[in-house]
């Protein structure tokens, strides 16, 4: 019982389809339009989709193009298609695929795999440009503190020379006070030569 449900999850067939008696009965401008219906409708009937959903059979791209080849007017009279349920979907493709529709699939995956390489090129770029930024990001930032650094220790100089010449200037002035005798006004460019020596 287990065997029969999981194989029916996955079913693969192959059909014969024949298309013409559906596509005659339609004006000869909706022909191909009606063959994929006509393939639509089997494979509902066929795969057993209980609901009768035409949404739930998923046609090839290269079925499509083979049903349209020849135009609106001209469609196949039959076509051999394989069916693939999963699920409740029904896949459908070509089961022969002609030469043309074989380089043409080829090309297409070529195509893919080049796309994905560049993708995957263009990640790894992109990969590299974070990381260098986020370097560069941490570099400024070090540099930053750094400056930070060097601005507060020149800042603590500058105070500490300013001190350094308050005291001075108040040393000198006292000793010129005790000097002299009493207060006295030294003028500022006799200061400044004291400050020199």
């Amino acid at each position: 019982m287990a065997e029969s449900k999981a194989e029916n999850k996955n079913l693969e067939r192959e059909y014969i389809i024949p298309l013409r008696n559906k596509w005659k009965r339609v004006p000869r401008y909706k022909r191909a339009n009606k063959a994929i219906k006509a393939i639509k409708e089997f494979l509902v009937r066929h795969m057993k989709i209980r609901d009768g959903d035409l949404n739930k059979v998923k046609v090839d791209k290269y079925l499509n193009e083979e049903i349209w080849f020849r135009g609106i007017k001209k469609p196949p009279a039959k076509i051999k298609v394989k069916a693939i349920k999963e699920g409740d979907i029904v896949k459908a493709e070509l089961s022969e695929m002609p030469d043309k529709l074989k380089f043409k699939k080829l090309r297409e995956e070529k195509r893919e795999q080049k796309a994905m390489e560049i993708l995957e090129g263009k990640k790894k770029t992109l990969d590299k440009l974070k990381e260098q930024t986020q370097k560069r990001e941490e570099k400024s930032e070090e540099e930053a503190k750094e400056s930070e650094e060097k601005k507060e220790e020149a800042k603590e100089k500058k105070a500490a020379v300013v001190e350094s010449t308050q005291k001075m200037e108040k040393d000198i002035a006292k000793k010129t006070k005790h000097e002299v005798g009493g207060k006295t006004r030294q003028p500022k460019h006799q200061v400044r030569k004291a400050l020199d020596k």
